[in-house]
C-alpha cells in the first residue's frame, strides 16, 4: 500500500449550505468519492470526523448545560456523521468500518487500534467517531491523538480556507498565505485554525499537519497522494 493519512473533517464541513446545520448528501457523496480515489491509487486513509454540524458542546447551543453533558453529546453528533460517512464510502465501492471511542456495538466496533491498523492494511477506511471518549478534547486532538497510534505519515486537516493566512483574509486583504510553518511558529502566533494540545502532540511525535481548502473539487484526492498544498505545518 501507499502512505498512511489521517483525514480530519470538520463537522460543519458536512452541514446543508443553505442552512448552515445538518448533513448536506451532496458534500458527503463528494467527499467520500475522493477518498475513494485515494483508495484505489493505493494509499491507507483513516478518517476523524466532527458534529458541530449536528452539536457543538461549546456552542451557544450548549449554554447552560453542564459542560461534561454537552460535550458528550457532542460525541454523540460525531458518529451520526461517521454512519453517514461510512455509507457514502461503500455506495462508492469502498469498504469502511465507524470505530467509536464510547461503545455502541449495534452501531460501531469499539475503538481497537490494532483492529483499525488491519482494516487500513486490507484497504478498508476506518471512520473514527466519539471523539477520544473523553470530554474538553476536541476532535482535533482525537484526529492528533488517532493519527499518532496508527502511525500516520501525516495529519491532513480538510477545512474551508485554502491554507493559513497571516492575518483573518476576510478583514484583511493584503494579508498572505504561508506555504509552511514549524510547530512552534504555529504556537507562538496563537492561531486557531487548530488546538494547541492537537499541534503540541504532533509536535512531539514528528506528524506533519497539512491544512488546506476541501470545498475545492480534487483537493482532497491531492492531499492523500501528498501533493504540495495549503500550509504545512511541520
Amino acid at each position: 500500500m501507499g502512505r498512511r493519512v489521517l483525514l480530519k473533517l470538520s463537522g460543519e464541513a458536512f452541514a446543508d449550505p443553505s442552512v448552515g446545520f445538518g448533513i448536506d448528501p451532496a458534500t458527503i457523496a463528494r467527499v467520500a468519492q475522493e477518498v475513494a480515489e485515494g483508495i484505489i491509487s493505493g494509499h491507507e486513509v483513516a478518517i476523524v470526523v466532527g458534529g458541530g454540524n449536528i452539536f457543538r458542546g461549546v456552542s451557544q447551543q450548549a449554554k447552560g448545560m453542564d459542560l461534561a453533558n454537552a460535550h458528550y453529546m457532542g460525541m454523540l453528533a460525531t458518529v451520526i456523521n461517521a454512519l453517514a460517512l461510512r455509507d457514502a464510502l461503500e455506495h462508492n465501492g469502498v469498504e469502511a468500518r465507524v470505530q467509536s471511542a464510547i461503545a455502541m456495538q449495534q452501531l460501531a466496533e469499539p475503538y481497537i487500534r490494532l483492529r483499525a491498523m488491519r482494516h487500513l492494511e486490507k484497504g478498508r477506511v476506518v471512520v473514527f467517531a466519539a471523539g477520544t471518549g473523553n470530554p474538553f478534547f476536541t476532535t482535533d486532538t482525537a484526529a492528533a491523538l488517532r493519527a499518532v497510534e496508527i502511525g500516520a505519515e501525516s495529519l491532513l486537516k480538510a477545512s474551508k480556507v485554502d491554507g493559513i493566512y497571516t492575518a483573518d483574509p476576510q478583514t484583511h486583504p493584503e494579508a498572505t498565505r504561508h506555504s509552511e510553518l514549524t510547530y512552534m511558529e504555529f504556537l507562538a502566533g496563537g492561531l486557531r485554525v487548530m488546538d494547541a494540545t492537537a499541534i503540541t502532540m504532533c509536535r512531539e511525535h514528528d506528524i506533519p499537519i497539512v491544512v488546506f481548502d476541501m470545498t475545492v473539487a480534487g483537493n482532497i484526492v491531492r492531499a492523500i497522494s501528498g501533493e504540495s498544498i495549503g500550509t504545512v505545518i511541520h
